[in-house]
Formats: structure tokens, sequence, C-alpha cells
């Protein structure tokens, strides 16, 4: 068989090929979030504890899950924003250098960052934003209501992200996972955003939204419109969510 890039990566990622880990030779772990940073507006979400969402049985949410590509103008609420954001990369307590969180990640390492274009979030101005779990806040990294058109284009023409309340974008900083587990890190990056992106799957279900999973995408024009290098932190995973039509 003919070895291609996607084989040569399973194959040097086989854990008889890996070599000590930056953890088993006494290095510093790394941070699980990113910093706060400078930003123009801090945003405070409501306690999850607070929040009323109507109750659905767990078999008919999975039943009754789709991707949804139409949407219609109807706003998402904070409320209904910080419960997706909850459900997907909340908090649940501390534990030492770790957190557990609503979604598994593999060593507790949570490699991953979410950040959000807001097209119509209530009371949100249309942009670029963070969420940082710890503190349970949205950071808005760039306040900009035309930023879905390029976003669209780097999505390979996915009208979708333009029609959407809000688009999650996923991005993957390698080393928080590769300082414990070396080269195979980047196997378990991919495998925390399918847990992160099937809870959102089920939550947006639960509140009547519709989610669209996205995976094709320029990743060197969406490196270029989040502002990272691609290298020390990479896009991973891609899903819009809107009110569903009807």
């Amino acid at each position: 068989m003919t070895e291609n890039i996607g084989c040569k990566f399973m194959m040097e990622t086989q854990i008889r090929r890996l070599s000590l880990s930056d953890q088993m030779k006494g290095m510093e772990q790394p941070p699980q979030t990113k910093g706060m940073g400078r930003t123009e507006q801090t945003v405070f979400l409501p306690d999850p504890e607070n929040l009323e969402i109507k109750d659905k049985s767990l078999f008919a949410t999975i039943r009754d899950r789709r991707s949804i590509r139409k949407y219609n103008d109807e706003p998402l609420t904070l409320p209904e924003l910080t419960f997706l954001l909850w459900t997907t990369q909340g908090v649940i307590r501390e534990m030492g250098n770790a957190t557990l969180r609503t979604v598994p990640s593999a060593g507790a390492r949570h490699a991953l960052e979410t950040y959000l274009l807001v097209n119509r979030v209530d009371p949100l101005a249309p942009g670029l934003y963070r969420y940082h779990p710890p503190e349970h806040i949205l950071i808005q990294e760039k306040k900009d209501d035309q930023l879905a058109e390029p976003m669209t284009q780097a999505c390979l023409g996915q009208k979708m992200i333009s029609t959407s309340a809000v688009t999650f974008i996923w991005t993957g900083i390698p080393y928080r996972m590769n300082w414990r587990y070396g080269e195979r890190g980047y196997r378990y990056l991919h495998l925390d955003a399918g847990h992160v992106c099937q809870n959102l799957y089920l939550a947006a279900q639960a509140l009547g939204c519709g989610v669209c999973a996205i995976g094709a995408y320029d990743d060197e024009e969406v490196h270029r419109l989040l502002g990272v290098d691609g290298v020390e932190e990479l896009v991973i995973y891609m899903a819009t969510v809107g009110k569903k039509e009807g």
C-alpha cells in the first residue's frame, strides 16, 4: 500500500513509536486556557445554574438531531448562547492544574479554544468573540459586522455561516495536549473536537435550534481571520447554529 500523508501520520503516532513526552521529562505544564489579553469588551455570562431550559428526553433529543443549514432571522438570546457554551466547554470543577468539564478530553487536557462568529445574538454586537471557561465570560476579539462574508468564502462558500445566528469555531493548541502525549496528542485534539461538536448538536436540539458541522475550509484563510498562526494554534472544527425555519 502506498504510504500517503494520512497513513504516515497514523503510523508515526502509534504509541510504540513515541519518545518521552515533556511531562515525563518534568517540564512545566502549559496553561489550560489562553490569557485574557487586551480587549475592548468583556461579557459576563449568566450563571448556568440559573438557566431555564425546557426539559426534553435524551432519547428524543438524539432521535431528532439533524444537520440543519437553513435558519430563520430570530436571534439567539444570551442565556441560550450561555447554555451552548456551557454544555460544550463549561467547567464543572477545578482539579489542581486541570479542570473537569462538560465534555471528555484526553487526560483532562482540554486543548481546544472556542471562538464565536456572532451575527445575531441579543444583545451582543456582531463580530468575533472567544469563550474563557474558567471565568465563564466572553472576550471580544474583533467588533466587525462584515466578518461573516469573508468567513463564508474561507469555508468554500457555505452560505449558512452568513445566515446563522452564530458560528462556533474550535481551535486546538497542540502543545497543551502534546506536553503529555507527544505527537500522538494531535490525534486526541480531533477526538476532543468530536465530543464538543456532538454536545453542541444535542444542546442546540434541546433549544429548538439547528446545527451544521463544518470540516471544509481554507485553513490559512480561517487562521488569518481568527488571528492565529496555524502552528501553535490551529483551527480544528466549526459549526453554525441558528433558530430553525418553520
